[in-house]
């Protein structure tokens, strides 16, 4: 491939992405689906489920932002600091493209372990609260699979990457940048069914009256779905979800078992519609359309920051550290993206069910039983709420319903 004629066609191309990208986001994403009343935790929340939800985040916040923080932390002062070199050094292999590898496998584990003691104090109090059932050796278990997957993701980056620096030293963001992008696509179109497996066993749900009203919703919300999985999430929690991934040919509606086992059958129907509504929109293609836009950006920026520098494996550590500062630079963005294509799903499942009764009911009980942040600080919903606040979503269901003649009482009685 022919090096791109100019000085100027990187940072051309970075302006171009960029602009591309902003304009994704502002075109696709959903800003305003109704006028919401101010959301208000009491009016649908006892004081002792209050009190259950504010307890339980007083005792593992700490230890969750304890974890989160060491994650940041430890590959930035690696990555940049000579203990990077020093590390790929250590490694004492002489071919780079598998010294490569093993340094990132390193710097991932060196993180995992420095977050092993805050991880599992986090860990107790879930199993304190009953949200986690996980067995200890299942949790180990779970830790060493994100490990491998984490390092094997980062290696291929930064193995095409510097490879392609080494063939194209004044030219290898172009390459880099499709390869990238190309990755991203991949890996959106085949999770479910090489990372998903991974975690969890899936069944189609048995035949009956309820797997028959799921594929018929769908069917009537035109959206093709050859199938319904259930997921055996309860051997690790006994939190309620449901989610829609992949696209195509692997896009899969999956319901969590313990969604299934003992909540009303009119929520579960809710749920359901809520998950149609991120196929109806092709809510994971436009993220994957997001993320590769997003990805290109950032693997031109990152040429404009190293250029020929990148051909230096010994950079390696470097380039995960700018990896770990761009994701959680990038969060604030991607999870406001996320909330408002999530109060989209809540609007279809309104529009669908036409049912906003049983949807503020089932908002209040997932949020009971999931034990989730009512009202959290400005900078954790900033840095981690990926879906509206339960109050939020109550509100939405509020609104709707008298909108469309069927007003809400509060579920809490003055």
């Amino acid at each position: 491939m022919p090096e791109p004629a100019g000085r100027s066609a990187p940072w051309i191309a970075c302006g171009v992405l960029a602009v591309a990208l902003v304009f994704t986001i502002a075109v696709t994403t959903p800003w305003h689906l109704i006028d919401l009343p101010k959301p208000d935790a009491t009016l649908d929340f006892t004081t002792a489920e209050i009190a259950r939800q504010n307890a339980f985040r007083h005792e593992i916040l700490p230890w969750s932002t304890a974890s989160w923080i060491i994650s940041i932390v430890v590959p930035l002062v690696i990555g940049f600091s000579p203990l990077g070199r020093r590390l790929y050094d250590a490694v004492h292999v002489r071919l780079w493209f598998v010294a490569v590898p093993l340094t990132v496998a390193g710097v991932v584990l060196i993180t995992s372990l420095l977050t092993v003691p805050t991880d599992v104090l986090a860990e107790r109090v879930s199993l304190k609260y009953g949200l986690s059932v996980e067995n200890w050796r299942l949790w180990v278990w779970d830790r060493g699979i994100n490990w491998v997957i984490t390092s094997l993701g980062l290696a291929v980056v930064a193995v095409v990457l510097i490879a392609f620096a080494k063939i194209w030293q004044h030219g290898w963001w172009l390459p880099g940048a499709i390869a990238a992008a190309l990755l991203v696509l991949g890996v959106s179109f085949a999770y479910p069914v090489l990372i998903e497996p991974r975690f969890n066993h899936f069944t189609s749900m048995p035949a009956g009256a309820q797997r028959n009203e799921f594929l018929a919703l769908a069917k009537q919300d035109g959206v093709p779905v050859k199938d319904v999985l259930v997921a055996d999430a309860s051997k690790r929690t006994t939190a309620l979800n449901a989610y829609v991934s992949g696209f195509g040919s692997t896009r899969r509606l999956v319901v969590y078992d313990t969604l299934l086992k003992d909540t009303p059958p009119a929520q579960v129907r809710l749920v359901v519609a809520h998950e149609l509504g991120h196929a109806a929109e092709d809510d994971v293609l436009h993220g994957t359309l997001i993320g590769v836009l997003g990805t290109a950006f950032g693997i031109t920026l990152l040429y404009l920051l190293l250029g020929p520098r990148m051909a230096d494996p010994r950079r390696v550590a470097f380039l995960v550290a700018l990896i770990a500062a761009g994701t959680t630079l990038a969060s604030p963005v991607q999870n406001l993206v996320s909330r408002k294509i999530e109060a989209r799903a809540d609007y279809h499942s309104l529009r669908l069910t036409n049912d906003p009764q049983n949807f503020v009911a089932m908002q209040h009980d997932l949020a009971v039983q999931n034990i989730s942040g009512l009202d959290p600080s400005r900078w954790r919903y900033w840095m981690f709420a990926d879906h509206p606040t339960p109050p939020e979503r109550i509100a939405m269901g509020r609104a709707w319903g008298s909108e469309n003649g069927d007003p809400v009482p509060p579920l809490v009685k003055r």
